[in-house]
């Protein structure tokens, strides 16, 4: 700890910052609401981002998702599929990927479902998901029918995982309300123009599971595994071991209505929690209206905790894991409440943006309402985002004006996902804006310090290596982080783990705990370099 406070006083506040980068990166893209007047509930909502590696070439690839307009008005909006370059610029490859089909999508997430070495995506959709089997060479094939997936209801976030630990990657998908256009409602909020409506104004729909049988098949497994409930609304997917038992349980963020934590009874069911663990209301007992979310150990207690992005006049919830089961909301008592109080946050995470070894977090916030301002004077439409620095001592300090001009524009944020897209040692931030153009936010200076990235490949567990714990240990501090799909709003971030060793120029000892069981010891590891993990192999591969 003596170190650490050397540091903090040695180096200047503001070392790093993030700066908007889209156009060098060959990143041109702008979010299609479909808006035409009518205020929609729908427009309000997408969309997300999803990093991964499309080609498997050790270099994480971009996937934008769009909407599409209502009715024909002479454009094709797309999602748009991005090949990183590996020299710190993206190609456009979205034409003939499988990825060309104008959909009303809202969010993603990616995992090799099948176990032959390339990443696949799930795609949640107004009008129907859509499961995409990587071909290979930027290549998609539509095997949602034959795959037995069939969710046709208001998709939202989704999050692999392999939840009974056969080896395969099931997904969880969350739905968010009952809406049809020829049913929409007229909400107003000054009693004569109609506005956006609230989801209290739906009727809620149940999330999904369906379970990977292996052979390209799936079965809806929602009943089976206790989870049917159609008052949901959700909106943010988490997957994490709450419990430390082993076993992937899963939090949904719930717009409105109670949030919920299903815990995994290692049986193919699950129980839910929330209640009783103290994360399914606000501290005022009432239902928020929770979008995103993320789960990770922010204070190396050895517990993963949840950061929950809220809607504006509810600050963000940031729930301790006090272990036993229980979560105390930190929030209301620390920086980070104060200052999220009046934004509206979407896309939401822990990552080490400056590479000190303390997971810090990030907030991508815009609001649903053009005219807010007019019945809310203290809240806007348009937001900056939040950065929260963590101080080491179980409190984050708000360092959002220090990190850069271009952090601190107002935009309407939506999915949020962060990855090292230029292999620089520094994570770096895409969001997806609603009804406007992509912000990409390169890291500036977050590599002066020490870093470890390990991408881990699975072989008797699933290949994507879901639910794989990795402990590294400097002599000075110890870390761990969990492989997990989904969490933020609507997006995924890389899958490869990233770790701020501080000014450590090596991890005296990282261990790997598999799926399975199996586990990993490698000594003496060098920073600053990027390492793959097989899990039938003693060594590491410089990749």
């Amino acid at each position: 700890m003596k170190s650490l406070v050397v540091l903090c006083l040695a180096l200047p506040l503001a070392a790093e910052s993030f700066r908007e980068a889209s156009v060098e990166a060959g990143v041109k893209f702008t979010h299609n609401s479909g808006r035409a007047g009518k205020k929609w509930l729908p427009e309000t909502m997408g969309s997300g981002v999803v990093w991964f590696d499309a080609d498997g070439d050790g270099w994480t690839d971009l996937l934008l998702l769009n909407s599409r307009d209502w009715s024909p008005r002479g454009r094709k909006p797309l999602s748009a599929l991005y090949k990183n370059n590996r020299n710190g610029t993206f190609t456009n490859v979205t034409l003939g990927s499988g990825l060309d089909v104008e959909k009303y999508a809202m969010g993603g997430a990616a995992a090799d479902y099948d176990n032959d070495g390339r990443e696949d995506l799930y795609i949640s959709s107004l009008d129907g998901d859509k499961l995409l089997h990587n071909e290979g060479n930027f290549k998609f094939k539509d095997v949602t029918a034959t795959a037995g997936i069939n969710n046709k209801a208001f998709g939202t976030s989704a999050a692999w995982l392999d939840y009974d630990k056969d080896g395969k990657a099931d997904v969880f998908v969350g739905n968010y309300v009952r809406w049809e256009a020829k049913r929409d409602l007229f909400c107003s909020l000054d009693g004569s123009t109609k506005s956006y409506c609230t989801p209290e104004s739906y009727k809620g729909q149940s999330v999904k599971l369906y379970r990977n049988l292996g052979s390209g098949k799936f079965e809806d497994a929602t009943q089976k595994a206790g989870l049917g409930d159609p008052t949901s609304k959700t909106l943010g997917v988490a997957v994490f071991d709450y419990n430390g038992d082993g076993w992937p349980d899963i939090f949904s963020a719930n717009d409105t209505q109670p949030n919920k934590l299903y815990r995994n009874n290692k049986n193919g069911t699950f129980s839910e929690e929330a209640v009783a663990a103290g994360i399914a209301f606000g501290e005022d007992g009432v239902a928020r209206g929770a979008m995103g979310v993320d789960a990770a150990d922010y204070d190396r207690s050895g517990r993963p905790h949840l950061l929950v992005g809220n809607f504006s006049n509810q600050m963000l919830g940031l729930y301790h894991n006090e272990g036993r089961g229980l979560f105390v909301d930190e929030a209301p008592r620390r920086t980070i409440g104060k200052a999220s109080l009046l934004s509206l946050a979407f896309g939401v995470f822990f990552f080490d943006f400056d590479n000190d070894g303390w997971l810090d977090i990030f907030a991508a916030n815009g609001h649903i309402d053009e005219e807010i301002n007019r019945v809310q004077p203290k809240v806007s439409f348009r937001q900056a985002p939040l950065l929260f620095r963590n101080t080491g001592k179980g409190g984050f300090e708000d360092v959002s004006r220090s990190r850069g001009a271009d952090l601190m524009k107002r935009i309407v944020a939506r999915g949020a996902a962060y990855a090292d897209y230029d292999r620089d040692g520094d994570l770096d931030i895409v969001i997806n804006n609603n009804h406007g153009p992509v912000s990409f936010f390169k890291n500036e200076g977050g590599n002066r310090l020490s870093w470890l990235e390990l991408k881990l490949e699975g072989v008797t567990s699933n290949r994507s290596a879901l639910g794989a714990v990795v402990r590294v240990d400097t002599g000075a501090a110890k870390q761990w982080q969990m492989v997990r799909s989904g969490s933020s709003y609507l997006s995924q971030s890389d899958l490869a783990l990233h770790f701020g060793l501080n000014q450590e120029a090596a991890a005296k000892l990282i261990e790997v705990e598999w799926p399975n069981g199996k586990k990993q010891r490698f000594q003496n590891v060098a920073g600053r370099k990027r390492y793959v993990i097989r899990e039938d192999s003693e060594k590491l591969i410089e990749k």
